[in-house]
């Protein structure tokens, strides 16, 4: 019995031989094939470069530069009114017109004078000859042809006097009539048709569109570095578009409830095309040292050498150190001088967690901080 077990267990020793080996390979196999890599998602941001001078907001409105109370001249009753609010107007337009019938009696009236007067001063200058031709053949004194002399200057001092009643009542007469003086566009009218006003009395208020401003209020402890901050203005629903600005009036006095200052800053030219009443943010950075790029604190790193940061590569699917400068800091915020680009893509999540030959996966965009 014993020798016929050995016998057979010195049959199985091939089979396990041939078996450990097998599993030896095979694990040697597994050691070769390399693993894959991870990707890491990571959080990025767009660099764009602004002002490294503090900056500001404040809301305010468009508003014309001039606009004009008009009026009639003269009083009366208003007949018509030709145009309505919103309207935009060219200069010479009617606008509004009042009852002539007074006027134009008065008229009629002052040309009556003047045809009398004119009658008077025919019959002085014809006596005046004949007492000139007379006084000449000795016939009458000195005295009675300077009475006619006399009287032929009263008459042509009439005569004179009622031209000047005539263009003036004529003048009345024109001034029943209200007309546009300048381009722009009717923004009130607080009277209506039947009313009788008074000469200067408003009717209407023109807003002229050639010079716009933002009109906005500031606090009082802000108004020594809004005078000498750079301005730029943002009309709201028209994009992120940002319009040169031009600090142009300063109220003197503050606003007796909100202590804030009324201040108005001029658009260019090429704007007379927004409507007026929209509402524009002024944004103001006071003087700096040049542009910087605003990161998040997670996204500035540094290995002993100095600051660094993660930059997106051309090819998107990498990351890369770039390294940069510091300026400083605000709140939450770190400022970058030198280094960077406007545009670049900065990582700003992820950072421990970056190697240069690891693939990323942004995950999420965020928009640049100024």
């Amino acid at each position: 019995m014993t020798r016929r077990r050995q016998a057979a267990s010195i049959s199985k020793f091939p089979i396990l031989l041939g078996t450990v080996a097998l599993a030896g390979l095979l694990a040697g196999c597994k050691e070769e094939v390399p693993p894959q890599a991870t990707v890491q998602p990571v959080q990025v941001m767009s660099v764009a470069l602004a002002p490294a001078a503090p900056a500001w907001s404040y809301v305010g409105t468009i508003r014309p530069r001039y606009e004009s109370d008009l009026g009639f001249r003269v009083g009366g009753k208003i007949v018509s009114r030709l145009v309505d609010v919103g309207d935009s107007v060219e200069p010479g337009r009617s606008l509004s017109k009042l009852d002539t019938t007074d006027f134009e009696l008065s008229l009629e009236a002052q040309k009556s004078e003047l045809s009398a007067a004119r009658a008077s001063l025919v019959e002085a200058k014809a006596a005046l000859a004949r007492y000139e031709t007379l006084f000449q053949e000795g016939h009458v004194a000195q005295a009675a042809l300077d009475q006619r002399n006399s009287a032929a200057a009263e008459a042509q001092s009439r005569v004179e006097k009622g031209e000047r009643n005539v263009a003036l009542a004529e003048n009345q007469l024109s001034y029943a009539e209200l007309k546009a003086d300048h381009a722009g566009i009717i923004s009130m009218i607080p009277v209506e048709v039947g009313q009788v006003v008074t000469a200067g009395q408003t009717v209407m208020r023109l807003a002229r569109l050639d010079t716009l401003e933002v009109e906005a209020d500031v606090p009082e402890n802000m108004i020594g570095r809004v005078k000498s901050a750079r301005a730029e203005a943002e009309i709201w629903g028209d994009g992120a578009k940002h319009i040169p600005a031009t600090l142009r009036e300063v109220s003197p006095e503050a606003d007796a409830t909100s202590r804030t200052y009324r201040v108005r800053f001029a658009l260019p030219s090429d704007t007379t095309a927004l409507s007026i009443g929209r509402t524009a943010t002024i944004h103001l950075a006071g003087a700096g040292s040049g542009d910087v790029a605003r990161l998040p604190l997670s996204a500035v790193s540094n290995d002993g050498k100095g600051s660094f940061v993660w930059v997106v590569a051309a090819s998107g699917d990498r990351a890369e150190q770039k390294r940069v400068e510091l300026a400083g800091f605000e709140q939450d915020r770190v400022l970058v001088n030198s280094g960077l680009l406007d545009g670049d893509r900065v990582v700003t999540l992820g950072v421990h967690m970056l190697d240069a030959d690891k693939p990323i996966r942004i995950i999420e965009q965020k928009t640049a901080l100024r």
